[in-house]
């Protein structure tokens, strides 16, 4: 017991001036999700809720939480994983009261995006003639985005917000699957989500995370040159990738003071 107070005091970040028991809620899609409550894809109410080994999943949000309970054991912080796999922004909006406002977040996380264009992208692929298909509603998009925002903070006014880049790589099956042939309109089209966020969380004084931004920089960084080591499959980050990506969040939450 002594070598490991030793050791906490030696490690530990310094302690957050915060206010104890902040609710701290993330929610997403697949990359937030990673798991949680060992039932990939399902709605809360039918996930394991009770055992703790399997709450937060296994992706970034479980690395940030174990962060912030690990060092700042007295600041009494909940975390809650709400991420469900191959949601889109509309799904969200579906579920926000019970996997968002119902839970009374202090601290509210959100990472969506790459399947709202993947869906959009599938239709170009089934379509007849793919210039028939409509152009994707990103004006609409951004509406939904600042809806969902605005119930959160009228339902706790001091909410603090935090925003995420959606992102994709190039490796795996978005480029070497049938969608391949629109990765580079799967990017442009990430840009112009990304740009929205951006946009938004200037509007809210949220925290940006720049998800983006990070995996863009890793695609020079590829040991042994493989492309999949920080994203496997051109979507979902492998665990190193979703290491640097709590990293990514942890800092963006310190710079800004979200966890205060």
């Amino acid at each position: 017991m002594l070598f490991f107070q030793r050791w906490f005091a030696q490690n530990a970040p310094q302690a957050a001036t915060a206010a104890k028991g902040l609710r701290v809620v993330f929610t997403g899609d697949s990359i937030t999700d990673g798991n949680w409550g060992k039932a990939d894809g399902k709605p809360s109410s039918q996930r394991n809720l009770w055992d703790r080994n399997h709450l937060f999943g296994s992706g970034y949000m479980y690395l940030c939480a174990t962060y912030y309970q690990g060092y700042f054991p007295d600041r009494d912080y909940l975390f809650f994983n709400r991420g469900t796999g191959g949601n889109a922004l509309g799904d969200l909006a579906a579920r926000w009261q019970e996997d968002v406002l119902d839970l009374r977040p202090d601290v509210l996380s959100v990472l969506i995006g790459t399947n709202d264009v993947e869906r959009h992208l599938r239709k170009l692929l089934r379509a007849d003639d793919p210039q028939a298909v409509s152009d994707f509603d990103f004006a609409g998009w951004e509406k939904t985005y600042r809806r969902l925002l605005d119930e959160a903070r009228q339902a706790n006014p001091a909410l603090r917000i935090v925003l995420c880049t959606p992102f994709a790589a190039p490796c795996g099956k978005i480029v070497e699957g049938e969608l391949g042939a629109y990765y580079p309109l799967r990017q442009q089209m990430l840009a112009q989500c990304c740009a929205i966020v951006a946009e938004i969380a200037r509007d809210y004084g949220a925290t940006l995370v720049p998800f983006h931004r990070l995996i863009a920089g890793l695609e020079s960084r590829l040991p042994n040159g493989d492309e999949t080591y920080w994203v496997w499959d051109g979507i979902h980050p492998t665990p190193a990738g979703q290491r640097l990506m709590a990293d990514c969040w942890i800092g963006a939450a310190a710079r800004s003071g979200a966890m205060e």
